[in-house]
């Protein structure tokens, strides 16, 4: 435990407060580094070439480093807004728990170190796509897009869903139809994930000031968009089996658990104005998080299966 000066997001230095390793973690954004870590997994197993445990696993921390320190550097930049949202001010940067300019730094030396790391151990390819994934998200996503367009998430999409192409990279030192594959559904999942979040946390992005699609272009057109993009992603969660990477087992999960994010969809697309609770738009929200996770899954599932019955 370490204390610090604490500085406010205005810059007003007070009182000396405490921060915890906890505090530390919590600026990685362990849940979704979680999620990186998972599809980045996926990516390295399903690669054609067998990678070495240990390089696998090198890689694997690495990505997950870079994951954190873009965490890390957008809560650095987001404490000003952050504060001003009931789901963040907690943070450990509106919190006062850690400086600004702390949570800068430590995000700056994780990157340099996951990026770094991973081209040493793996390949230069799978760096440069780490490395642009932290500038994607922590510049172009969190210092521009968020705050100037509805299609923010649209758009900052792509950092997220870069994790298991930079793992297939680093297994095979290149970047393949599969892998994009991957990437497309994640890409697909993003924006019905947060628009579902943003549709019953409307007031937080309102007094924060970000352009979230509900507070620009209103909650009935959102609902529309919410319920085209789970149609797409449906389809390219079955792309895998058509395209001939996975097998039929793959296809019929996930096509069932497509189905299942079209009736969440279609609950949200059909809900009444009125439902100031937004139920629907919560359980969308939820089963969401378990679809990404179980499509991974059956992946890798059924690729560990067909390596133990060849052997």
């Amino acid at each position: 435990m370490t204390l610090i000066e604490r500085t406010d997001v205005n810059g007003d230095t007070g009182r000396l407060s405490e921060a915890t390793a906890a505090d530390y973690v919590a600026l990685l954004k362990p849940r979704v580094m979680s999620l990186v870590i998972f599809t980045a997994f996926v990516g390295i197993v399903l690669a054609p070439a067998n990678a070495n445990p240990m390089l696998a696993f090198i890689s694997l921390l690495a990505i997950a480093v870079g994951a954190g320190a873009s965490g890390s550097l957008n809560m650095w930049y987001d404490a000003d807004i952050d504060i001003k949202m009931s789901r963040t001010a907690g943070r450990p940067v509106p919190a006062g728990r850690i400086t600004p300019g702390e949570a800068l730094g430590f995000g700056l030396v994780l990157a340099g170190f996951s990026v770094a790391t991973l081209g040493l151990m793996a390949n230069w390819v799978a760096a440069s796509l780490l490395a642009f994934t932290i500038f994607f998200y922590a510049v172009i996503y969190t210092m521009w897009l968020k705050r100037l367009t509805p299609q923010n998430i649209v758009i900052g999409g792509a950092a997220g869903s870069l994790p298991p192409v930079v793992g297939w990279a680093a297994v095979t030192g290149s970047v393949s139809l599969e892998s994009l594959v991957l990437f497309l559904i994640i890409f697909l999942w993003t924006p019905p994930h947060f628009w579902a979040l943003a549709l019953f946390k409307t007031n937080d992005y309102a007094q924060a000031g970000v352009p979230m699609m509900p507070n620009v272009r209103g909650e009935a057109h959102t609902r529309k968009q919410i319920f085209a993009y789970s149609v797409l992603l449906a389809a390219s969660g079955i792309l895998p089996t058509v395209l001939g990477f996975a097998g039929l087992a793959y296809g019929v999960v996930a096509a069932g658990l497509g189905v299942g994010f079209v009736w969440y969809a279609w609950r949200v697309l059909t809900m009444r104005d009125d439902d100031r609770a937004k139920a629907p738009a919560k359980a969308l929200f939820g089963y969401s998080l378990v679809y990404l996770f179980a499509i991974f899954a059956a992946l890798l599932v059924e690729e560990m299966l067909a390596r133990f019955g060849a052997w």
